[in-house]
């Protein structure tokens, strides 16, 4: 029998309490806790639902318009609708249905250890959820099953295109039957287009895709990454941060079966902003057009007043709009293994100078007080053990120096080259930015070489300088490389007077509220003026050795004992220099034909250099394209003529290689270019211009008249009505 003990009664409440107290501390807890997560992180835990129920699509923007100075487009945006397969959604829509999805298995790696991997078969997939309803609705069904489940497995958040730039008929198709299958949808795709073809491509360079998404700032803020092209090249590529623009957003709902049913809202993207170039598209139009007459050249035109480039041109050349997706490898091999080279943009690629170099000579010598000094040419000059011959081998007699510029002579510039010294020579050069990169900014830009015993110890240090090399450097041959924009813009500073300017080829950046973009202090950014270099006459010449030199150039075209008569225009407005030089083209003898010049004399508005490579003499081959570029604008200018701005093709000369002996222009449009002329309005340009000749080539397409017209307004664009951004002027 059970006897009732106080101690253990006792001990028997204690544990009772102790049971209470526990289960009423765990009661309280709980009831704490669900307060907790139900009442104070109710709202957070409601907005992760909200969330997960939500689709985030990146909506690229539209890409900033390159203009030229005058408000042409170069470059712009076109639309086109691609169908797109948004993939995960596609495999989650299928799960849905069938429970159960097809899987794949390939090797990958896990930490660095390569493992048999499985994924959604996605090709399966879309075989039997997505073709069949395709099929039905007479659409193409095509799919390149490898590439769909390369995508998948690389780059899952970016929509697959299976369509790019869908027909009427398709686009029909999808708006009047509702195919309902997640993850298929038509979306409206910026593609950049160069309405005039070919025509500056060089300046203009070229757009693709991103290399990788995952690498890109923002790919982790969407769900799905529609993504913009970018600049690959050139001013494409130099203007990018203000082209591009800001992208936005379109938040979509996703039901209970993984479908999305509905959009929430959309934050609609910011359009980049417009780059405007100092080109002046009819004056690369007249360049482009003439170089078009030879197989491979490249030509400049600047504005001799402050740098700004004007034209440049170079030939062979290529269509931009190539590049635009869906851009091939065999299209891509066929640019890159061109014997010609039409990628490589020749107006800023350096090549030994010839003649043209005699500028830098002249005003070296100039500089140590050499202006008056006589040389004698019998026909060529001894150093060391070297014979340096002039071109002209029975010689030509005792000269000064605006004899030996007008006649071109060797031996004249081999002695006053040495008589200056190359240090001198070095200091002109270095002042007129040979030597130098030019800072366009441009692909391929080359900073050329300006040698002297400081460049030779470095490059060959077994080789010590000597007069040799000074007289060879004298002429332009040797080490010496310059590019035509190099030497346009070493002799604007002898048209202008002596000032050395920078080349310019962005003239602004607006933005769609027709602003200047600002940096984080609230400064305009790129809101650069012409930028001088330097002045020749701080120290180094006198204008009266610089006219000198101006006389000089002036014979060469327009007195009958000069190398450039072929340039002659109405008036003798035009003043310049040839040359010619010897050269290497993968392993074999090339030469480079050069003329570079400026007009009018009196008051220099145009500087034009020419470099033809395989042209076998600077004054009959560059002298003649280099006159017609400036016949014709001056022609422009005086409203008798008026180039046509229509997509041109690439430039494809029949016989690039071949050696062209002389060339022989037709007539140019328009009237007269004298001057001081006053062109009657009652005579209209030729209809049609008559072929060239030359010994090598044959008929080229002509650049077709267009007679001036209102620039009428323009309305809105598809990508400007949808995104609300107003046109630009």
């Amino acid at each position: 029998m059970f006897k009732y003990s106080p101690v253990l009664h006792r001990q028997a409440n204690l544990r009772l309490w102790l049971m209470t107290a526990i289960i009423v501390a765990g009661t309280a807890t709980l009831v704490w806790k669900l307060w907790q997560v139900q009442v104070v992180d109710g709202p957070k835990y409601a907005a992760c639902v909200a969330t997960s129920s939500e689709v985030r699509v990146r909506i690229p923007p539209l890409r900033g318009e390159i203009r030229d100075r005058n408000g042409l487009i170069l470059a712009s945006n076109r639309a086109r609708l691609d169908v797109e397969f948004y993939l995960p959604e596609m495999v989650r829509a299928f799960r849905e249905r069938n429970e159960v999805v097809p899987t794949v298995r390939y090797p990958g790696r896990v930490h660095g250890m390569l493992k048999m991997l499985s994924e959604p078969d996605i090709a399966q997939i879309v075989d039997t959820a997505v073709v069949p309803q395709l099929r039905r609705l007479g659409l193409r069904t095509d799919i390149d099953r490898e590439r769909l489940a390369r995508h998948f497995r690389i780059n899952a958040e970016v929509p697959f295109t299976f369509l790019e730039g869908a027909d009427f008929p398709t686009i029909a198709r999808f708006a009047e039957h509702d195919l309902g299958l997640p993850g298929v949808r038509l979306e409206a795709t910026p593609v950049r287009q160069y309405p005039l073809g070919a025509l500056a491509a060089h300046i203009l360079g070229y757009v693709g895709d991103p290399p990788e998404i995952s690498a890109l700032p923002d790919a982790d803020d969407f769900d799905y990454y529609r993504a913009n092209v970018e600049g690959k090249s050139d001013v494409e590529f130099l203007m990018d941060r203000y082209l591009r623009g800001t992208p936005g957003v379109r938040v979509m709902h996703r039901n209970a079966r993984g479908a999305i049913d509905a959009e929430k809202y959309a934050e609609p993207p910011v359009a980049g902003s417009t780059v405007y170039l100092t080109i002046d598209a009819r004056i690369q139009a007249i360049a482009d057009q003439a170089l078009r007459y030879v197989g491979r050249a490249g030509a400049v035109v600047v504005d001799p007043n402050n740098g700004d480039i004007l034209a440049m041109a170079s030939v062979p050349s290529f269509n931009p709009n190539l590049f635009v997706a869906p851009f091939d490898a065999a299209t891509w091999n066929e640019l890159t293994r061109d014997e010609t080279h039409p990628l490589v943009n020749r107006a800023i690629s350096a090549f030994p100078p010839g003649s043209t170099f005699k500028i830098i000579t002249a005003l070296a010598g100039l500089r140590k007080g050499l202006a008056q000094q006589p040389f004698d040419c019998s026909g060529g000059v001894s150093y060391g053990d070297h014979y340096f011959q002039c071109w002209k081998s029975s010689g030509h007699g005792k000269l000064t120096l605006s004899d030996a510029i007008m006649m071109s002579c060797n031996a004249f510039f081999y002695q006053y080259g040495n008589a200056a010294g190359i240090d001198s020579i070095d200091a002109i050069g270095t002042l007129l930015g040979l030597g130098q990169s030019p800072g366009t900014g441009l692909n391929g830009e080359q900073a050329g070489v300006l040698p002297g015993p400081a460049w030779l110890r470095l490059n060959a240090p077994a080789e010590r300088w000597s007069s040799a090399y000074t007289a060879n450097v004298s002429i332009g041959q040797g080490f010496d490389l310059v590019s035509p924009l190099q030497l346009v813009l070493a002799y604007s500073a002898i048209a202008n007077g002596g000032v050395a300017w920078n080349p310019r080829l962005i003239e602004k950046v607006v933005d769609g509220n027709g602003l200047a973009p600002r940096d984080g202090e609230g400064r305009p950014v790129l809101a650069k003026k012409p930028q001088p270099r330097g002045n020749l006459l701080d120290g180094q010449v006198s204008r009266a050795d610089l006219e000198l030199v101006r006389q000089g150039f002036w014979r060469v075209v327009n007195e009958d004992g000069g190398t450039a008569r072929r340039a002659r225009l109405d008036g003798g407005i035009v003043a310049g220099k040839t040359g010619t030089a010897q050269a290497k083209r993968d392993g074999h003898d090339d030469t480079i034909a050069w003329f570079v010049c400026f007009a009018p004399f009196d008051a220099p508005r145009y500087a034009v250099c020419v470099m033809v490579q395989g042209g076998a003499h600077g004054g009959s081959v560059a002298a003649p394209i280099a006159a017609r570029i400036l016949e014709e604008t001056f022609a422009m200018e005086n409203g008798t003529y008026t180039p046509a701005l229509v997509a041109v093709p690439p430039a494809r000369h029949p016989a690039p290689f071949q050696m062209i002996e002389s060339l022989t222009l037709p007539s140019a449009e328009g009237a007269s270019t004298k001057e001081a002329a006053v062109v009657s309005a009652t005579q209209p340009p030729r209809a049609k211009r008559a072929a060239a000749t030359t010994t090598v080539t044959r008929r080229v397409p002509q650049v077709r008249l267009a007679q001036p017209v209102e620039q009428p307004v323009r309305r809105p664009n598809f990508f400007e009505r949808l995104f609300g951004s107003k046109p630009t002027r």
